[in-house]
């Protein structure tokens, strides 16, 4: 069954029905204010924070799902209906959901009203804005009544969603014209309000929850709406919501267009109240201001519709394939500014409370925006980095509100540090800005903040090589990428998590593969870069550091076929033909490989052809083979889920692109290409199987040993949308940034006659037309620059700020 369609001309994807298998989520807001909307108007909102700035409430596992969200109501004669569908349900004559850049909107039909329903947050103001467009197509005049409805939260989203005790008796609003205003904690330590606002003058309103809902009532059928008379009752205690009603009549053909605002305000601690005492309103009220007039509205949603194209043209490609076009140049760079603004923190599986800003996501995630917003993805790397403690170790998240660090979710993951390297050398590629490496930022646990970036990516470095195991590999420590591998836990408690365990080894025992490659990645980028500053002795440093573990690698990681996984707390290997289980995992093939490890040995190709054979499906690769048939205590969380979900042998998409590029690197680009569509959202056969957005990746599909093969959870927030981009950017288009330099070094399918690609970088817009007249896939023969023949497949920096035109074909020199 299909419930939508892509509409690439307006960069929309077109949902057709609105009970999807599962809800299909958009992310609204760029800067700091942010709401979650799905297919049918449901989500929630925050500013900055998820956890500490929660504005609207949404209540995760419902039954059915998605009963939270920004809802409007139109009662024409006795029938209620939504133009989202939800919350009403019932049953229309036509209903149409687009997700786009930065917006969602709807167009629905019931008994000849015509309702068109936009919704967005507009650039550096903390609003959502919803436009509701109602006409009356029949030859009759139409009486209706229109009632709005949000759940407010009390901000703090742990303590709204468990101390019921207290948060069932601080609720507090003040009503002032068409606007409600949701003031729970100002009296007291709270310096900001949120503003729910209608621009048609209301004729009443309610803001008591279960006065608007009725007795065992639910948002679907509210009995104010029932009865289209509103309550005008004040919230005092439970649970405040905010809901405008207006009585509406539309002559026949007549058209009624009417916004309503949704915002956040902050207000100066010394400017809380009026001298008079009362609430400053002034605020909100030159908020309200900005967007009282259609035109105003009309110009900030073409102000974002604008600076959502010049963020999306910094990259565009054209192959003769519409899904990489599509992913590459719209929903994958969309995704990857959503995983820019929340990391990980707050999605319809993340519930915004436990997780923050985490260090190794974002290192990762900035790999895919920084070509789109590099200013932003160079404070991000400040932010980032100023989290590292002293010793190398990370906070493994840090609260987007504060950028403190915190070890909410554990911490001694003994990967997290060498992801800073790829990202600020990544970030130095794209822009030539090395000033960034001479800014103080501190260690986390230290008050003198006078250790620099560069600072940081040496400790980086030396941390890794102070904390080897007995075979000279990476210590693991609590785990490295893959957190459920748990090798020093040994847990045995139901109620402790796997991530905050106590270790109960001395932790000097279980090494990780994958952390090894990791490094060797790292350590070749470091070199790199200390060679570009002229720090030769530095450069020298790194290089035997890399070249030792390469030889380390290869005499103790290689177990026949393929790269061991690592060596648990007992020096046994894991991820090897000895094992029962878990006999190959795919994050040390991938790691090891783009690390340099089997490419003069020939194991890179062996360990790909390993991965084909016993991780390929034509859902994706997952991650190991076979899973654990049963819990064991050496392994920890890996071996606790069901066989084929999440990490027991789940397809884990952020893993995926990894071989990928791996391929790529080896000249395989018929292969890289399969598997890049198996996992791809957009090149899913069947939406009743796959269930999950079919314009986002998720993090999960379910792999070949559990029962619902191919079905996917836990869209948006996940490493995949940065690393599949990758393997667009620099795999197949194979356009990869270095320091003096554009390399193009693309690996296609053998049956691509050629591409076009767009890329902006420092002031710079490169035009590369790629042939492929011998049908090969992958190697540079001809490269001409504005016409110039240039030898080898660098293409300089030129900046002038205009185009440079590139002309290159594909094949054996």
């Amino acid at each position: 069954m299909e419930y939508g369609h892509f509409d690439d001309a307006t960069r929309e994807y077109v949902i057709t029905r609105p009970d999807t298998p599962l809800p299909w989520l958009n992310y609204l807001g760029m800067d700091d204010f942010f709401g979650l909307c799905t297919n049918t108007s449901g989500g929630y909102h925050f500013y900055r924070d998820a956890k500490l700035r929660r504005i609207t409430r949404y209540r995760y596992n419902s039954v059915p799902l998605d009963e939270s969200g920004r809802y409007l109501y139109i009662k024409d004669g006795d029938t209620v209906w939504s133009p989202a569908w939800k919350p009403a349900r019932t049953e229309l004559d036509s209903w149409e959901c687009r997700h786009g850049t930065g917006y969602t909107k709807f167009q629905a039909e019931k008994d000849g009203i015509r309702a068109g329903l936009r919704f967005f947050i507009p650039r550096n103001d903390p609003v959502e804005i919803w436009t509701l467009q109602l006409e009356n197509t029949t030859s009759e005049e139409k009486e209706l009544t229109l009632t709005s409805y949000v759940e407010f939260c009390f901000y703090e989203a742990n303590n709204d969603a468990t101390n019921y005790q207290r948060t069932w008796s601080i609720g507090e609003v003040e009503i002032h014209g068409s606007a409600i205003y949701h003031t729970t904690e100002y009296r007291e330590r709270r310096s900001h309000y949120t503003v729910f606002y209608s621009s048609e003058l209301i004729d009443g309103f309610d803001t008591d929850q279960f006065s608007f809902l009725g007795n065992q009532r639910s948002v679907s059928k509210p009995v104010v709406v029932e009865s289209g008379k509103p309550g005008n009752s004040v919230a005092s205690g439970w649970n405040p919501i905010g809901s405008h009603s207006i009585q509406i009549k539309l002559a026949p053909g007549e058209k009624r267009e009417i916004t309503f605002l949704l915002a956040y305000i902050e207000v100066p601690e010394s400017e809380k109240r009026e001298p008079s005492g009362r609430l400053n309103r002034k605020p909100a009220e030159d908020l309200i201001c900005q967007y009282d007039t259609s035109e105003k509205v009309e110009s900030a949603f073409s102000e974002l519709c604008s600076d959502w194209i010049d963020l999306l043209s910094r990259f565009q490609v054209e192959t003769p394939c519409p899904v990489v076009n599509r992913m590459g140049n719209t929903w994958n760079q969309v995704q990857c500014m959503a995983t820019f603004n929340l990391s990980r923190s707050a999605s319809l599986f993340e519930t915004g409370i436990g997780r923050g800003m985490g260090y190794r996501d974002s290192n990762q995630d900035l790999l895919g925006f920084v070509h789109m917003v590099p200013e932003k993805a160079r404070q991000r790397l400040l932010d980032i980095a100023a989290t590292q403690l002293s010793s190398g170790l990370c906070y493994h998240q840090y609260q987007p509100l504060t950028k403190k660090g915190n070890a909410d979710i554990g911490g001694e993951f003994m990967d997290d540090h060498l992801w800073l390297l790829l990202s600020t050398t990544a970030y130095i590629k794209e822009t030539g800005d090395f000033d960034i490496l001479s800014e103080n930022i501190g260690y986390a646990d230290q008050e003198v903040k006078d250790a620099t970036l560069g600072d940081h990516l040496w400790t980086s470095f030396h941390y890794t090589l102070d904390n080897l195991g007995p075979n000279e590999l990476p210590l693991i420590g609590h785990a490295d990428w893959n957190d459920c591998l748990n090798l020093n836990c040994l847990s045995t408690e139901p109620n402790e998590s796997f991530q905050t365990a106590p270790h109960r080894t001395d932790g000097k025992v279980a090494e990780s593969l994958m952390i090894a490659g990791l490094f060797l990645k790292a350590t070749r980028e470091l070199e790199s870069l200390y060679q570009k500053m002229g720090d030769k002795d530095r450069a020298d440093s790194v290089n035997s550091a890399h070249s030792k573990m390469l030889q380390t690698v290869e005499d103790k990681g290689w177990d026949g076929d393929w790269y061991l996984r690592a060596f648990d707390a007992n020096g046994q290997p894991v991820g090897s033909a000895k094992n029962t289980h878990g006999k190959i995992y795919i994050e040390s093939q991938g790691w090891l490989l783009l690390g340099g490890a089997g490419k003069d040995n020939g194991r890179a190709r062996k360990a790909l052809d390993s991965v084909h054979e016993h991780l390929s499906t034509d859902h994706g690769c997952v991650i190991l083979d076979p899973p654990y048939a049963e819990y064991d205590l050496n392994l920890g969380e890996v071996s606790s889920y069901p066989p084929g979900y999440k990490e027991n042998g789940g397809i884990f998409c952020h893993n995926n692109p990894w071989i990928h590029l791996a391929l790529m690197q080896e000249g395989e680009g018929d292969r890289a290409y399969t598997y890049y569509k198996s996992i791809c959202p957009a090149a899913q056969p069947d939406q009743e199987t796959y269930k999950s957005e079919p314009y986002v990746y998720s993090q999960m599909i379910a792999g070949k040993a559990a029962k619902n093969h191919g079905e996917a959870k836990n869209a948006w927030l996940t490493g995949t949308a940065a690393w599949t981009l990758l393997s667009i950017m620099q795999g197949f288009a194979g356009l990869k940034p270095d320091y003096d330099a554009l390399v193009l070094d693309p690996c296609i399918p053998s049956d691509w006659p050629e591409f076009k690609v767009s890329r902006q970088i420092r002031g710079t817009c490169y035009e590369i037309h790629v042939k492929n007249p011998d049908g090969v896939c992958t190697g540079i023969k001809e490269l001409s620059v504005d016409g110039q023949p240039v030898s080898g497949n660098r293409i300089p920096y030129i900046s002038n700020g205009g185009t440079v035109e590139v002309v290159a074909i594909i094949g054996d020199k």
